[in-house]
């Protein structure tokens, strides 16, 4: 039995071709049939070099196992949860590694409904049949079908927003070469919007740089282009742009835990009494919010799995991330990084106020650290450390996800990544900005380690 190493807690994703080749693609694809059981399946792939390859075998691997495909060809993640609820199909596999360097590659493997398989829901039976390499044969191949689905998911994204609504803004939009800037130009003849597009055009070696805004170097092109041409907003995406970012008017960036309050009070103006789903790296803004716009919060596990599934599990509405994922109950609980950004605009236009305007006075009440990563040995140890120095003084500690921990005007929640060897801290305080920064550094020194 070979052993395949690139299944990570929420997808596979690594090296090609030394992690991830044609033959791996292909068991794996194959386990996955043995795993579900499926009849028809959506795929989709995203531009980097090696994703024809990939999905080409992963589409022979389907029909040599009789399974019906569905070729969506190339689009973000989303495209293919799109199909997959829309098109009432039995799963669907996304072809991508999202925000990794050129030269890696990936697989996002869903089941009906969207819904995702990671490491708790079937990830780890697939390694396994993937690694025993014992496929039965079958007798009846299955067939490929190529499926434009392009124009109903364009529809489907506009039924979030009145077009009605919209003035004619200006918006830098920074694709990062990556999967978002097709779709941008399907959206613009349906829009009153003025794009400014960076970094547009799709290109698998990503020549400007690998396209996560989450980076701080990655952010300056946009900011840059907000301030040079005077335009309303700015948003970037990542490379299968399942994540969206927002800048204001001035060129700074807002971090995703005020647009989950804001997203939150949206949907709650609407329909009050919804349930809204959040992660417990920030909560303070986002459970004031949601309190007091008659809405009932839940807390999730971060990590889109978990957040899907409590998601499902309560019927919510919407749910968000601070690190920028974005769900919605009507997009099969799952994440879009189209949706918000068309959401955050209309609210912009229907109150008549920039974007610094909808968030400048929640950012003053609960200043944030943003998300700071920390390489440590052992994060066990770490978070054992952390607990002990700080239990003494804390009103509630939470064990969520990672270590939560709560004082009169303060709080931090320090957690380990699922994808990558790193601990992850985030920090609020009430109204003060120096507690916070403070706070942030003690609490990095006692984490130590080195910038991740």
């Amino acid at each position: 039995m070979t052993e395949i190493n690139c299944f990570k807690a929420y997808d596979v994703r690594g090296q090609v071709p030394e992690e991830l080749n044609e033959d791996i693609a292909y068991r794996i694809a194959r386990a996955y049939v043995e795993f579900l059981s499926p009849t028809q399946i959506a795929v989709c792939r995203d531009i980097r070099a090696s994703s024809n390859t990939l999905s080409r075998a992963i589409i022979k691997a389907l029909t040599d196992a009789g399974v019906h495909v569905f070729d969506i060809g190339i689009g973000g993640t989303e495209f293919v949860y799109f199909a997959t609820f829309h098109k009432n199909l039995d799963g669907g596999i996304m072809v991508t590694a999202s925000h990794n360097p050129p030269a890696h590659n990936g697989m996002k493997l869903v089941r009906e409904q969207s819904k995702p398989i990671s490491e708790n829901t079937g990830l780890k039976e697939i390694q396994t049949l993937a690694e025993q390499n014992n496929f039965p044969k079958t007798s009846q191949p299955g067939m490929v079908k190529e499926l434009d689905l392009m124009p109903d998911y364009i529809e489907h994204l506009l039924s979030y927003i009145e077009t009605k609504n919209l003035n004619a803004l200006k918006i830098v939009v920074n694709a990062g070469n990556g999967c978002a800037g097709p779709i941008i130009d399907l959206l613009e003849p349906h829009l009153p919007f003025q794009f400014i597009k960076l970094h547009h055009k799709p290109d698998g070696s990503f020549p400007n740089g690998v396209p996560n805004p989450m980076l701080e170097k990655n952010r300056r092109v946009t900011i840059d282009g907000i301030r040079d041409s005077g335009a309303d907003m700015g948003i970037a995406w990542d490379g299968d742009f399942d994540r969206c970012f927002f800048f204001d008017e001035d060129g700074r960036f807002i971090d995703g835990y005020y647009v989950v309050g804001l997203l939150a009070q949206t949907f709650l103006s609407k329909s009050q009494g919804e349930r809204i789903v959040h992660d417990p790296r920030l909560t303070w803004n986002t459970l004031e919010i949601i309190e007091n716009n008659g809405g009932l919060p839940i807390q999730s596990r971060s990590g889109h799995s978990f957040i899907k599934q409590t998601m499902r599990r309560n019927d919510a509405i919407y749910g968000g991330e601070t690190s920028a994922h974005h769900y919605f109950r009507e997009f099969s609980y799952a994440d879009s990084g189209m949706i918000p950004w068309l959401i955050v605009t209309e609210l912009m236009c229907q109150r008549k106020l920039p974007l610094s305007a909808l968030v400048d006075e929640r950012m003053v009440l609960f200043p944030t650290s943003g998300e700071i990563n920390r390489k440590v040995d052992d994060s066990a140890e770490v978070l054992a450390r952390i607990e002990k120095s700080y239990i003494r003084h804390a009103l509630r500690v939470h064990h969520v996800d990672g270590l939560s921990m709560e004082f009169s005007d303060w709080r931090f929640n320090v957690r380990a990544s699922n994808t990558e060897p790193l601990l992850r801290l985030n920090v609020e305080t009430r109204s003060n900005e120096g507690l916070m920064l403070t706070q942030t550094k003690q609490l990095l020194e006692v984490i130590g380690g080195e910038p991740g």
